[in-house]
């Protein structure tokens, strides 16, 4: 096989959670570039249908599924769904999140409650559902959304229960990755810096000084730059790689 052919997906099926804006609609877009038939899942209809048709006017057709993935049952119904969509299910890309400014003696219950039960324990939820059909099937590729924010305390705003979820979505993407490598599931997670979406303000003022001039390369990502890194891990040019965390965070973390 060339080098280049090794990051093809073709012939490949993939769900991205979280998958109709920001990050999650950019590795979609990544991965049925790269040749992957692609389902994107979401709990809100609306958002979804209109990433449907943004990608479909860009000449990318991918499907949507309406699911609220903390509720009980909902994750394996997802699986389940996506499978009879695709006909069989290669690549789960656990996008979905949701973080919380407040300061820990501020945070309260349901807080931590809505940004644990989204960014970890159902991140848990979809990756056993999906590893039971994986298993079966003889393999599949997972692949975790981490963040910078399990290595370090963000700042100057404060979000202990998002920065707890993350780095609980890092070792569980190691224990998972030994666990299920035997089946020829490998589970791999990134672990983003700055990047501009919805949920990072990058370009506020008060943020800028410590997300932006405190990285060495001095500015914030696009999506579209951590897209590519979601095509390789999905590839088989990752191949002989599993419970890797990729840090891509401008440098960030060098400090």
């Amino acid at each position: 096989m060339a080098v280049l052919d090794s990051f093809s997906l073709a012939g490949k099926t993939a769900l991205v959670t979280g998958g109709n804006r920001g990050l999650g609609l950019a590795f979609a877009r990544g991965l049925a570039e790269a040749g992957a038939r692609v389902v994107i899942a979401s709990r809100d209809h609306d958002r979804n249908q209109a990433a449907v048709q943004k990608l479909s006017d860009e000449g990318i057709a991918v499907d949507a599924i309406d699911v609220d993935i903390t509720q009980p049952g909902e994750a394996s119904r997802m699986i389940d769904e996506a499978v009879a969509k695709l006909g069989r299910l290669d690549i789960v890309l656990n996008n979905a999140g949701i973080s919380i400014h407040r300061p820990a003696l501020e945070v309260t219950d349901e807080e931590w409650d809505t940004v644990v039960n989204l960014n970890l324990t159902a991140l848990w939820k979809v990756s056993i559902a999906a590893a039971k059909v994986m298993k079966d099937a003889g393999g599949g590729n997972i692949i975790n959304t981490g963040s910078i924010s399990s290595l370090i305390v963000n700042r100057p705003q404060w979000q202990p229960a998002y920065n707890a979820s993350k780095a609980g979505v890092h070792q569980l993407t190691k224990s998972l990755a030994a666990e299920w490598a035997e089946h020829g599931i490998r589970v791999n997670a990134i672990a983003p810096g700055y990047v501009k979406t919805e949920m990072a303000p990058v370009d506020e003022p008060q943020f800028r000084q410590h997300w932006i001039e405190d990285a060495p390369m001095k500015r914030y990502a696009t999506p579209e730059e951590i897209a590519p890194t979601i095509v390789y891990l999905a590839s088989d040019a990752s191949a002989f790689m599993t419970g890797s965390v990729v840090v891509i965070d401008g440098g960030y973390t060098l400090y």
